[in-house]
Parts: C-alpha cells; sequence; structure tokens
C-alpha cells in the first residue's frame, strides 16, 4: 500500500481518473485499491477528498454511457461479446438479464459492486433503449456510491491501512505466493465447474438447416423461443410458428406437453445454455422428443431463414399442448 500512495502522491488526480475510467471500460484492473489509497492520501492530507470522489464518479459514468451507446447501436451482440470473455459465458447473458427483469434501473444503484454485473448493467441499459436521463441519474447515482465508499473508507482508516500495508510489505513475497496460489485455485474452480457443465449439456441437437426442412415440408412440430423478455423486445421477430414463452412456464406445464411431436428449444445463450438445460430436465420427465437448435437463435437469423411476429398464445390452454 506504501508503494500505492507513493505512485499516487508522484501522479495524483489524473491517474485516478485514467485508471476508473480504464476499468470501468473493462480492463481487469481493480479500482478498489487505488479509491482507498486515495482516500488514504486525502485522510493525511495529501489529496482533496471531494476531488477524489468527483473524478471517479466522473470516470464511471463517462465509460458507462460509452457502453450505454454501444448497447443502443449494438443490441445484444454486445452483451453477449462482453459474456463470452467471462470465465461463465454461459449463464452470464442470463443471469444479468433477469436481474435487469426484476429490479430494472435499481440495478445500477449496486452493480458496480459486484464484477460481472457491472461489465453488463452500462450496454443492457442501452439495449433495452432505457431513458437516456433515466440511465444517467441512476447510474451516476450508483457509481457515486461506490465511489464514496472507497474513498471515505481509506479516509477514516488511513492511519490503520499504511499499518496494514508496512505488515505486508515485512513478509513480501509469502504475501505475493500466497495470493497468487489463492487467485490460481479459484481459476481452477471455475474452469472445472465450467467444463462439467458444458459436459452436462452435451445433447443431440437440431441444426437450423433441419428445422427449416422440417417446417417447409409441414411437419407437426413444436418450436418453442425460449429467449428472455429483454432479448425478445430488442428482436422481436421469431421462428415461424413459434411460441414464445419462459423457460420456467414450460417446465410446469410438462405434465400436458404432447409425447408423439417433436418439440425444438431455441434461445440466444452461449452454447445454447437455457434450451440445451431445459431439454435435459424435461426428458428426465419422459419427453424424449425434444432437442435444442443448434446455434440457437442467432443460429437461424444469419442463414438469412424466414422470422415473423410471435405465434399467439391460447388464452385456455397450455401453448404446448395445441
Amino acid at each position: 500500500m506504501s508503494e500505492l500512495l507513493a505512485f499516487l502522491l508522484r501522479h495524483g488526480y489524473s491517474l485516478l481518473f485514467a485508471w476508473v475510467l480504464l476499468e470501468q471500460a473493462g480492463l481487469p484492473i481493480p479500482s478498489s485499491p487505488l479509491l482507498l489509497a486515495a482516500g488514504a492520501l486525502a485522510g493525511t492530507q495529501h489529496m482533496n477528498l471531494a476531488l477524489v470522489i468527483s473524478l471517479g464518479v466522473l470516470a464511471a459514468v463517462t465509460s458507462d454511457v460509452l457502453w450505454y451507446e454501444v448497447g443502443r447501436i449494438e443490441g445484444v451482440r454486445v452483451l453477449r461479446f462482453l459474456c463470452r470473455i467471462t470465465l461463465e459465458p454461459d449463464s452470464c447473458v442470463r443471469r444479468t438479464q433477469m436481474r435487469f427483469g426484476k429490479r430494472g434501473a435499481n440495478v445500477l444503484l449496486f452493480s458496480k459492486f459486484i464484477p460481472g454485473l457491472n461489465a453488463m448493467s452500462a450496454p443492457l441499459s442501452g439495449i433495452i433503449r432505457m431513458d437516456r436521463r433515466r440511465f444517467l441519474a441512476y447510474d451516476a447515482s450508483g457509481a457515486f456510491l461506490w465511489v464514496f465508499s472507497f474513498a471515505v473508507t481509506g479516509y477514516v482508516f488511513s492511519g490503520e491501512l499504511e499499518r496494514v500495508a508496512k505488515s505486508l510489505e515485512y513478509f513480501g513475497a509469502w504475501v505475493f505466493l500466497l495470493a497468487v496460489l489463492a487467485f490460481g485455485g479459484y481459476i481452477g474452480w471455475k474452469y472445472e465447474n465450467r467444463q462439467r457443465f458444458l459436459r452436462k449439456l452435451r445433447i443431440d441437437r437440431i441444426t437450423p438447416e433441419e428445422l427449416k426442412e422440417k417446417i417447409d415440408s409441414g411437419e407437426d412440430v413444436i418450436v418453442v423461443d425460449l429467449r428472455h423478455s429483454l432479448d425478445f423486445e430488442a428482436q422481436p421477430e421469431t421462428i415461424p410458428g413459434a411460441l414464445h414463452m419462459d423457460a420456467a412456464d414450460l417446465e410446469e406445464a410438462h405434465e400436458v406437453i404432447p409425447r408423439d411431436r417433436e418439440i425444438v428449444l431455441f434461445c440466444a445463450c452461449p452454447n445454447e445454455a437455457t434450451a440445451a438445460s431445459l431439454a435435459l430436465l424435461l426428458r428426465k420427465k419422459g419427453i424424449t422428443r425434444i432437442r435444442p437448435l443448434a446455434e440457437g437463435y442467432d443460429g437461424w437469423r444469419k442463414r438469412g431463414y424466414p422470422l415473423e411476429p410471435p405465434k399467439a398464445q391460447p388464452q385456455e390452454e397450455q401453448p404446448a399442448a395445441r
């Protein structure tokens, strides 16, 4: 910490602004230690606390506005790109969308405290075309809470933080080695969990070409669009004849799902995670003629196959039973 404090003293506010800006832009350089150090320097009268907080908030909001505009222009593609570079791309998109679906703009108030959610919240706000003024108000409030909590913590405990830093310097390389081992163990654990998840998802899929051939020939096949409502709002067209349903609703309707017709599920997740997981679950409940669509919605669309507004769901009966 003492080296960090000295570095901050030499480069001051410009370093703080650039560091926070780059971290919020997506670089893996955590800002929280720097904000703590800046707060500690403010506690010893070497920096101005109000200016530290103001620059931190300005940097975070500047980066978020850029991601917001990218989300408005590029749509859901940017969200999937960000998720693909994480350790859990298969659940990243769905988890982020579910949080937004439940809490809306309120997610922006605490997203910066959750690393994965932090990277997704600004572009997702643009994707769903949240009002710009609403986005700025909530995002700036969330950025202020995040910067304020770390900077003020450093300010209040400036003396204690320096003593901790001196203790860490005493142990030197051992602390660094333990940190590297802990980080390596965490990465290994996450990687193994992901491989286990992918092995579970190995299930026979139907290709877009096969599905189009069945639809063109008039075969009685049930096609279910499992995309999250946020995906659907961004791209409301679907495969001809498809029903748009939530995965939980389809799971609950398993008793009335016909066993004598082929069912095709598709989503917009990496590795078709939602569709494959639900297909596996329903197979265990006796519905054997069910497969996920390989490459999901994007695979169908990029081939230039026809799309249309969703099929209306019956009011009195479960949609899959028709």
